[in-house]
């Protein structure tokens, strides 16, 4: 008894569902606008934004030039974001602002193109063609919108989009570095800072130039080194005029103090190169080796 009444209601929701199905394809065929329209808004409020996206669609053109047009096509970029399409909801917001840009909707459409091109930025590693796309949709959003619900937003996007290529520049320079390839990573650091002042790892970038100077003057053969032992001095000075008082400026003391004595210049006695001489002309010899 218990497996018949089991099989019945399965019977029962196979048949509600081939209905609901039905009566979906049967709207979704037809041309009733309003029908159409009022099930589209029905779907989207219950959630199922799939559906609903898929009646806003074929209503598209239905409602072309009619007073609903720039709802529906506004409703189906929003129904396939809602969805987590992004990428076709990108292209729907995408032809509704060059189609409707004076409509209601305009200013939530270009904030929501955004989001979904800002969705499919990609990790600093790879490919940063979408980061410059999103950068330069926000930034015309911002001279357009400069005060608004979704300014903060666009803010924190362009943020964290801006880091992301700081990543890349400096990690990509940085390369050269952990390659032991002294001169070129010294280059590299130094192009870094000329693309862009304001890169957010300035300071790193200025203690690798320094350290990539003076590497390259230790393992440089003896007729070479006062000369490049003079670069790492001036790179030395630049690094702590501008960030005295950072945390690898102790680093960078002991350096400079032993670049000093290598130069002739120094004669005193400071602990800091003491304790670090023994070090020296062993760093040296190990160094001479790879």
């Amino acid at each position: 008894m218990r497996r018949l009444t089991i099989a019945v209601l399965a019977l029962f929701a196979l048949a509600a569902g081939q209905s609901c199905k039905s009566q979906y394809d049967a709207l979704l065929a037809s041309n009733d606008v309003d029908a159409k329209y009022k099930a589209a808004f029905e779907y989207f409020g219950k959630g199922r934004y799939q559906k609903a996206a898929t009646l806003f669609e074929s209503m598209s053109i239905l409602t072309d030039r009619s007073a609903r047009a720039d709802t529906v096509q506004f409703y189906w970029g929003l129904s396939n974001y809602r969805y987590k399409d992004y990428y076709t909801a990108e292209s729907n917001f995408a032809k509704f602002i060059q189609v409707y840009p004076n409509s209601p909707f305009a200013p939530e459409a270009r904030f929501l193109r955004i989001d979904c091109l800002y969705r499919s930025t990609l990790r600093y590693e790879l490919d940063q063609k979408p980061t410059y796309e999103a950068i330069s949709a926000i930034n015309e959003y911002l001279k357009d919108y400069p005060s608004n619900d979704y300014t903060s937003d666009c803010m924190a996007m362009l943020s964290d989009l801006n880091r992301r290529l700081d990543t890349k520049a400096y990690e990509g320079a940085k390369l050269y570095y952990k390659m032991e390839d002294y001169l070129a990573s010294r280059v590299a650091l130094r192009n870094v800072l000329k693309s862009n002042a304001d890169n957010v790892y300035r300071e790193d970038i200025l203690y690798y130039i320094a350290m990539s100077s003076y590497k390259y003057a230790l393992l440089s053969v003896p007729s070479k080194q006062k000369e490049r032992y003079m670069t790492f001095v001036d790179d030395y000075l630049n690094f702590i005029g501008e960030i005295p008082e950072s945390p690898y400026r102790k680093e960078l003391d002991a350096l400079y103090a032993r670049a000093q004595r290598a130069l002739g210049r120094y004669s005193g006695t400071d602990e800091l190169v003491e304790t670090k001489e023994r070090d020296f002309a062993r760093e040296r010899k190990a160094a001479s080796r790879k």
